[in-house]
Parts: structure tokens; C-alpha cells; sequence
């Protein structure tokens, strides 16, 4: 049987295999997706003996995204321009490195939440492996302007500086700006910080949504909680990272098996189970 998987530490709470094999289900395909819980310093090697295994591929989650990409032999261009992967293929002993956390985004954006991103002023919280994974799709969508804030704002500015070039091809405005000079407002809010998963505070203030504006969390379910109440508190409209954790998924089993799987009636059955 194909076998597939996740990596990640931790990975106990991923949604994951459930996802992956409701796929397989729904598009007639025989696989296995299992979960895997890798040692902070046995990434490289887990990679290679699962490969080893006869694993034909795997999704990768924190914290190894940037090794991911940093292992593979050869990169699609949203993954070298992200300098991270979440999706990883085997094949004639090589390691194909993609990353569809991005179109996984936008997709939810525009299809699930039925928001158009062009023209629009948006607001990228974070210069980690989630905001990298994720800026180059959304420069993709033409909005008016992205506006990347990070506590450490050098990390900010070499993600800018690194997606500057296609900014310019796409007519946006591409900025990075340190968390505490935030005095504009905007369309968009997306937190691709790590705020979520620790219980953090939200990093930035209310004022910096526009009234009815989306405020979307990468992180979904119990994690996301206290973004999506401050998000309601604020008059804006509360999204989780569910439905991008769905489409991303979609566009890595599309990359394992050439079958695009229904993502947005696994999203409803999942939402309803959760």
C-alpha cells in the first residue's frame, strides 16, 4: 500500500491523517497516512529512512519547514521563494520539495470565506516559516498592498527584500513594518505567528482592522479561540485556519496523486465533527 505521512513535533493533534484518508476514500484511492512525531534533531534522518521505507511522500509542520526545504534536491518555485516546504515527494531517490500552505490560504480566503484579495490592503503578522510559506501566493492575488509586521522587524525585512522582485511584477505594495509603528488600517489581518499556540495575546491592536474586516488565524480549533473572540470583539469577521489546513491538503494529495479531492465537503464534515 502507498504510504504517505505527517512530521512534525508535536503532531499528536493533527487532523491530518483523518483528512488524507477521507481523500483517498472519496477519490477511490488506496493509501496510508500515518503521523509521526520526529525528534527536534532526527528531522534529516527521519526524511531519509521513511524514504527508505518505501514512503512515497510526506507533509511537514512545525518546526521543520525550513529544513524540509533545506533537505530537498529539488524545489518548485513557491517553495524556493519561501525558503520553507510542507510537502515532500520521493522519487528515483531524490527529494522533491513543494509548499501549498499559500494556495492552501488563499483558496479559503477567496472560496471559503468569499473574499476577493485584489485591491485590497493586507496585513501579514509574523516572518516565520507560516508568513513565508504564504507570501508569495498572496502577492499572487494582487492585493493593493501587504504590509509584513514581526517583533523582530530584520526578519521582516529579508522576507520582503526576498519577494520584492514579484511585488513589483504584481503591482503590490510590498512593506515591512516593526510591531509597535502599526497605525494603519486594513482589509485583511492574517496572524502567522505562533501567538495562537501558546496562548499569547494577539500581537497587534484592534485599530488595525477596518470595520467588517477579515481576521484570519492560521492556527484552527482550540488554538485559534482567543484570536477569533478578540476578532468578534473588534467588529471584524473571525476565521480560523481549518479551511486552509483543508486546502493545502488538497493541493499536496493533488501533487502525490494526480486527483484533486472534494476539500470543501471534507471541510464541512470535518467542522461539523469538531
Amino acid at each position: 500500500m502507498d504510504l504517505y505521512c505527517v512530521m512534525g513535533n508535536p503532531v499528536a493533534h493533527s487532523k491530518s491523517p483523518w483528512i488524507h484518508a477521507r481523500f483517498a476514500e472519496l477519490t477511490g484511492q488506496t493509501l496510508r497516512y500515518d503521523q509521526r512525531q520526529i525528534p527536534l534533531d532526527g528531522f534529516k534522518t527521519a526524511v531519509r529512512s521513511f524514504a527508505a521505507e518505501g514512503g512515497l511522500g510526506c507533509n511537514v509542520t512545525l518546526p521543520f519547514k525550513f529544513a524540509a526545504a533545506a533537505l530537498a534536491s529539488r524545489s518548485s518555485d513557491r517553495a524556493t521563494l519561501a525558503q520553507a516546504a510542507n510537502t515532500l515527494s520521493f522519487k528515483d531517490n531524490q527529494i522533491l520539495a513543494d509548499n501549498t500552505d499559500g494556495a492552501g490560504l488563499v483558496a479559503d480566503i477567496e472560496q471559503g470565506a468569499g473574499i476577493d484579495l485584489q485591491g485590497r490592503q493586507l496585513l501579514l503578522i509574523g516572518a516565520g516559516g507560516a508568513a513565508a510559506g504564504v507570501l508569495a501566493p498572496l502577492l499572487l492575488a494582487q492585493p493593493a498592498s501587504i504590509t509584513v509586521c514581526n517583533r523582530t522587524l530584520s526578519k521582516a525585512v529579508d522576507l520582503v527584500q526576498r519577494h520584492a522582485p514579484l511585488a513589483l511584477i504584481q503591482q503590490t505594495e510590498l512593506s515591512a513594518l516593526d510591531l509597535q509603528k502599526l497605525n494603519n488600517q486594513f482589509d485583511v489581518v492574517i496572524n502567522a505567528t505562533s501567538s495562537s499556540l501558546s496562548g499569547a495575546a494577539v500581537p497587534v491592536p484592534g485599530s488595525v482592522l477596518k470595520p467588517g474586516a477579515l481576521a484570519y488565524d492560521l492556527m484552527y480549533g482550540a488554538a485559534a479561540h482567543g484570536f477569533m473572540i478578540w476578532a468578534s470583539e473588534h467588529g471584524a469577521q473571525a476565521r480560523d485556519g481549518l479551511g486552509m489546513l483543508l486546502e493545502q491538503a488538497a493541493e499536496s494529495f493533488f501533487i502525490w496523486r494526480g486527483v484533486r479531492p472534494p476539500a470543501q465537503q471534507v471541510l464541512a464534515e470535518l467542522r461539523a465533527a469538531m
